[in-house]
């Protein structure tokens, strides 16, 4: 970073809370999904909305036929028994977590992204991450990347740390695309209860003044939602962008970073851009991502 500007537009938030009514999440069995579960019961609760808990997997039958299928249809027997207990599980652990919540529970024997990208359609947001990035099993798993991109939701993504999100102070970062635009109209319900938004752009030096033009319409934007907000340009590479967010969230103790989720398709799989990946990484920070 070689130089910021900084413009402070401040105003009283003209409402509170919003339109987040229903939160969905995806439960595994035993610890993998604790953090995520855990963080979502506690904003259900904060917002006093709905939790809509999701046990989805799948048998994975592949490798485990013999020639003559006698083995492979014992093994088969085995495993739907399985994925049925880790089901049971899933649900014992939603409920033991959310008691007293306003809840709801689904169970699907299916591949979980795709089951969970579909009843997002029923939620205002989609709570993932908490986990280990490493769990790679898409019979068990619901892949934030798949997430991000197919649900037609935004996704609330719990550090692997896990936490409780307070989002009294909140980072946007801003990139005048697509979906930048659509993460800060996304989030503007935790926009309107935060105490603070910083409005943070990185660019090239001889961008600084469109960045300047458009983190300010941002934060006029967000002003006539309510909001109080503030915008901040740095000057910096594409690699110093997750720095200076971070930097700026430990600046006015912010817990949640807003951003635009950007990946393409190879290989059937969604992949991240650098930016994006690095945020995901961050153990101690809750990201809102939209697509």
């Amino acid at each position: 970073m070689s130089t910021q500007n900084e413009t402070a537009t401040r105003v009283r938030p003209q409402q509170k809370g919003g339109a987040i009514r229903s939160l969905l999440v995806h439960v595994e069995p035993g610890a993998e999904s604790r953090a995520r579960l855990l963080a979502a019961a506690s904003l259900a609760q904060k917002l006093d909305a709905t939790l809509i808990g999701v046990g989805a997997e799948m048998i994975q039958t592949a490798g485990v036929t013999d020639p003559f299928g006698v083995l492979g249809a014992e093994w088969v027997v085995e495993l739907q028994k399985l994925v049925v207990d880790d089901l049971a599980r899933a649900e014992a652990a939603f409920r033991a977590e959310t008691a007293g919540l306003k809840t709801e529970w689904l169970s699907l024997e299916t591949y979980p992204g795709p089951a969970v990208a579909r009843l997002a359609r029923g939620a205002d947001l989609v709570i993932a991450g908490g986990a280990a990035s490493s769990f790679t099993d898409d019979f068990r798993v619901a892949h934030t990347a798949e997430l991000v991109v197919q649900c037609g939701r935004p996704v609330l993504v719990v550090p692997s740390e896990g936490g409780r999100l307070r989002a009294e102070a909140v980072v946007v970062a801003w990139k005048d695309t697509r979906e930048a635009r659509r993460a800060v109209a996304d989030a503007l319900p935790f926009l309107q209860s935060a105490e603070e938004v910083m409005v943070q752009a990185v660019c090239a030096k001889e961008v600084v003044a469109d960045a300047e033009v458009q983190t300010a319409s941002v934060v006029a934007y967000l002003q006539r939602h309510g909001v109080v907000a503030r915008a901040r340009v740095s000057v910096g590479s594409a690699d110093d962008a997750v720095g200076e967010l971070i930097a700026t969230a430990r600046l006015i103790d912010a817990d949640l970073i807003v951003a635009g989720g950007y990946g393409h398709s190879r290989m059937g799989e969604w992949v991240f851009g650098g930016v994006t990946r690095s945020l995901l990484r961050q153990p101690n920070l809750f990201v809102l991502l939209s697509h």
